[in-house]
């Protein structure tokens, strides 16, 4: 059974594969795993999540990093959603039995929060915006893609799993440079990035600890990809 997992940026793709994948393109990267890279955002992520069902997929995945909406989480904690609620705060289902199954495996090795994933449709920057979310939908964390994938897996009635890892705390306020240098399909440009930083170096604390969460997101997605042949194991009679 091949399962598809939708990845939104460059940094989350490594964590997966050293093999090139262009963007709006999936390859696979083993005998039953089909890794798309969608780009950032819910169009792209929905219009990858329909390539990987097109290409056979059976069940979805969302893979890469989130915003913590609560106050515990730190960046590199797992978060292995259990509910999902999107931007008009409806809710989407997870499938409860593969999200047990996944539970019991990786909780074995990493500590795993469980909790609802929030929709955001952009890049959510503020503290406070964060904390109004958390107060709204009650979401431990917030990305921009695991919604539209979820949706595109309940259209054609296949099993669908969230996997993310925490890069922002709920305190932290982006970088001021992340919101100037987007283009419009919400990817940083390396260009204007610099610019920006150029007219206010200091931004570059902030950058510079951003980039160090990352890596903390980057070092548990790697860890948890060494199970990914286990987690797909799964076939719903366990």
């Amino acid at each position: 059974m091949i399962t598809g997992l939708v990845v939104a940026l460059p940094e989350e793709l490594t964590t997966l594969t050293s093999k090139k994948i262009e963007k709006g393109d999936c390859l696979f990267i083993a005998d039953e795993l089909l890794v798309a890279y969608s780009g950032a955002g819910p169009t792209n992520a929905a219009a990858a999540a329909e390539l990987l069902v097109a290409k056979g997929a059976a069940r979805l995945i969302s893979w890469g990093c989130a915003a913590a909406l609560g106050a515990s989480l730190k960046p590199g904690d797992l978060i292995l959603a259990d509910k999902l609620i999107d931007a008009e705060h409806s809710e989407v289902d997870i499938n409860a039995d593969w999200h047990s199954y996944s539970h019991s495996i990786l909780s074995k090795f990493i500590d795993v929060t469980c909790g609802c994933l929030a929709e955001s449709i952009s890049i959510v920057s503020a503290s406070t915006d964060k904390k109004q979310l958390h107060s709204l939908t009650g979401a431990v964390a917030l990305d921009m893609e695991s919604i539209a994938i979820a949706k595109v897996a309940r259209q054609y009635t296949l099993p669908f799993l969230a996997i993310r890892v925490i890069v922002d705390p709920v305190e932290m306020n982006l970088p001021l440079a992340i919101n100037h240098s987007l283009n419009d399909r919400g990817e940083v440009v390396l260009k204007k990035l610099l610019a920006f930083l150029f007219l206010h170096p200091g931004e570059l604390p902030g950058l510079i600890k951003l980039g160090l969460n990352f890596n903390a997101a980057n070092k548990t997605l790697k860890l948890v990809a060494k199970e990914l042949d286990r987690l797909t194991n799964f076939c719903g009679d366990e």
